[in-house]
């Protein structure tokens, strides 16, 4: 797991590859990742926007970037955390995801700008 922690806004990353949904024989290697968000600061947070770039080992990258995560902008209390699980597919057996989000302090509207750490998208047997 990675942790990076933006003014006062705490995001944990795991991933997993997954065998079933992949296919490389045709290139396309699929991951699965975890993120969790939590506020460790004084105020309510909401999350706006993503951004994300995706890096394959072959040396190619995408941007990605819209509202919210999985259809949701959700609100963030002092104390709590939000949970989500998303998925990434890679033409090559490994690579990297980073990123941010654009996030927003609900009492006065301040904008935060949240990193994302990077993270690596590895299929088991490149381990071993």
């Amino acid at each position: 797991m990675v942790t990076q922690i933006t003014d006062g806004v705490k995001v944990s990353v795991e991933t997993v590859f997954q065998p079933e949904y992949s296919n490389p024989a045709s290139g396309h290697y699929m991951f699965a990742y975890k993120i969790t968000i939590e506020n460790l600061g004084e105020y309510t947070v909401q999350l706006r926007r993503r951004h994300w770039i995706i890096y394959d080992s072959n040396g190619t990258s995408r941007e990605v970037e819209g509202e919210g995560v999985v259809g949701e902008q959700p609100i963030i209390e002092p104390g709590e955390f939000h949970e989500y699980v998303s998925g990434c597919n890679l033409k090559t057996d490994m690579g990297s995801m980073k990123g941010s989000y654009e996030m927003c302090r609900l009492l006065d509207n301040q904008p935060l700008l949240v990193n994302i750490p990077e993270f690596q998208l590895i299929a088991p047997h490149r381990l071993n």
